[in-house]
């Protein structure tokens, strides 16, 4: 008998009728000889709502009122499907992050899981239920109810699959698996049977939305293997799983987009010892964190500084740059939001030269100019125009060979 921990996102639980389905198909595992444990998120666009609903009455939204405010989504979600569940037969619970015992810290809206105390759920399990747990909350060390941010309830399943030593944890979402580029942008994209954690965690943290950047480290770390479903098709998706050291690789395995960052520039800098650890310490302690970085060499004495935000921190980050500015007598901040990311990725990068070559030679070809680099062993990131995002992911797509046929 296999543990399974299945979770539904928001478009997989977005009306009654979608409810009942996932309510099927968790019957159907519970029929294959399985114990499951159900983690669902918001019925549909439910977190939004609620979110402008506080902007309507608070320009402040307090953050210890608003997780409280923000976990009634998950809350409705839960009972529903455990309601669902009864409907045909099969024995359910359902438990909100707290009493899941899910321990967080106090940061509020972006709370990290510090311990995990699934005693209830074991025990659940144990009596023949299927428990039904609320997504993206927990209960920090201060009593008090967190959420662990946008697709927190990723964390929270691949969470308790680890604690419950569950065999696979499967998230259900509106697509069928990764793929090799966004569907929606490159027509010839391709399901990708298997990525390995590296690539997965790649694709998260440049711009493929299909899972959540820290579910994907948490499964790593913890040896939990993912598989990306389709809660519409319910055909088998995409493995995540460790690199195969047998195996050889893919050159590249996909290739990512992101347009959600903006540039800060900072001209006349001093070209000296501290500068760029003051000013990044600086925005390291107001909570704004930095991607892509380049600092031009010094001329003159005086250098200029380029980085990435996210959109939603530019104008505290600039902000923050004005200060710093003035205090280490640089001449200039400017801004610039009209960028975006196209980044290349695939684990067999690490032992194939020409691949960088390759991709500035295809960007080139296609008159579009590179703004910014940054690398890792398996991703080289370029920063070009946000209008030619969408043209450079296609002609990537092509040059390396994964276009589906």
């Amino acid at each position: 008998m296999a543990l399974i921990v299945q979770k539904f996102g928001g478009t997989s639980v977005g009306d009654a009728e979608r409810i009942r389905a996932v309510a099927d198909h968790v019957a159907r595992t519970r029929a294959a000889g399985n114990q499951v444990v159900v983690v669902v998120s918001a019925m549909g666009k439910f977190t939004d709502d609620l979110i402008r609903l506080a902007d309507d009455v608070s320009p402040t939204r307090p953050p210890r009122e608003l997780d409280m405010l923000l976990t009634a989504g998950e809350r409705i979600s839960m009972a529903l499907v455990s309601m669902a569940l009864e409907a045909r037969g099969v024995r359910s619970a359902s438990f909100t992050g707290s009493q899941a015992g899910i321990i967080t810290d106090t940061g509020h809206t972006q709370a990290k899981i510090l311990e995990m105390r699934p005693e209830r759920i074991r025990e659940a399990l144990d009596n023949g239920l299927v428990p039904v747990v609320a997504g993206f909350q927990g209960i920090s060390t201060e009593k008090d109810i967190t959420t662990l941010g946008r697709g927190g309830s990723d964390v929270t399943a691949v969470a308790l699959a680890a604690a419950l030593k569950a065999d696979s944890c499967e998230i259900y979402t509106d697509v069928t698996g990764v793929f090799s580029a966004d569907p929606r942008v490159v027509s010839k994209a391709r399901r990708l049977p298997k990525v390995s954690f590296d690539e997965m965690m790649e694709m998260a943290a440049t711009g493929g939305r299909v899972l959540m950047l820290r579910s994907v480290e948490f499964a790593r770390r913890h040896g939990v293997p993912l598989q990306v479903r389709s809660s519409f098709t319910w055909e088998p998706g995409t493995w995540i799983v460790e690199e195969d050291p047998t195996m050889e690789e893919a050159i590249v395995t996909a290739v990512t987009d992101d347009t959600s960052e903006a540039k800060i520039t900072i001209d006349g800098v001093p070209d000296r010892p501290g500068i760029a650890a003051q000013l990044f310490r600086t925005l390291a302690d107001a909570g704004v964190n930095v991607d892509m970085i380049v600092q031009n060499t010094g001329t003159n004495g005086l250098t200029a500084i380029s980085f990435t935000v996210a959109l939603t921190d530019l104008e505290k980050a600039s902000t923050i740059c004005g200060e710093v500015k003035e205090a280490i007598g640089a001449t200039s901040v400017t801004t610039d939001d009209a960028i975006g990311r196209v980044s290349i990725i695939g684990a067999g990068m690490k032992s194939s030269p020409g691949v960088t070559a390759l991709m500035f030679e295809t960007l080139s070809s296609n008159g579009i100019n590179i703004e910014m680099i940054s690398t890792s062993s398996i991703r080289i990131s370029c920063l070009v125009r946000a209008e030619k995002v969408a043209d450079a992911v296609r002609f990537l797509h092509t040059a390396f060979g994964l276009d589906a046929a």
